[in-house]
């Protein structure tokens, strides 16, 4: 599915339908440049779960979860992630296996461990278009 937006608003609103409408155990992988509205998604996800506290990208800490939510939300970010040891450590099959909604921003970094179903959602601008134009494909992957 192929969905434009051309607001940081509307962005939002994407990711909040997708949260309202998400089933204990999806995982969603998230792929976009930097600065290219994954935080601003992730925050509209959060925020259709039931999430009321700020959410911001865990760039440094790899993984931060929600509880207050419907569901347990579990964020990750693994641009710094050195290699998938990194993830066996904090136990990601937990996470990835559990009964909340994952997403992870970067996910081509760890291909080789995500489970054999997720949502691939890919984000990319094209100024052309308006600097706040932003190209949303969403495909089920299935390996």
């Amino acid at each position: 599915m192929l969905i434009e937006t051309n607001t940081p608003e509307e962005t939002f609103a994407l990711g909040k339908k997708i949260g309202a409408e998400a089933k204990p155990g999806s995982v969603y992988t998230l792929i976009g440049d930097l600065g290219v509205g994954k935080t601003v998604f992730t925050q509209g996800i959060a925020q259709g779960l039931g999430i009321e506290e700020a959410v911001s990208s865990p760039t440094f800490t790899i993984v931060q979860v929600y509880e207050e939510g419907r569901m347990p939300f579990y964020h990750f970010d693994v641009y710094r992630i050195g290699d998938v040891e990194e993830m066996e450590e904090i136990g990601y099959e937990e996470y990835f296996y559990g009964d909340g909604f994952t997403i992870i921003e970067w996910a081509n970094l760890i291909e080789e461990i995500l489970p054999d179903h997720y949502t691939r959602i890919t984000i990319e601008k094209d100024l052309e278009k308006g600097f706040d134009y932003r190209r949303i494909l969403i495909e089920e992957v299935t390996h």
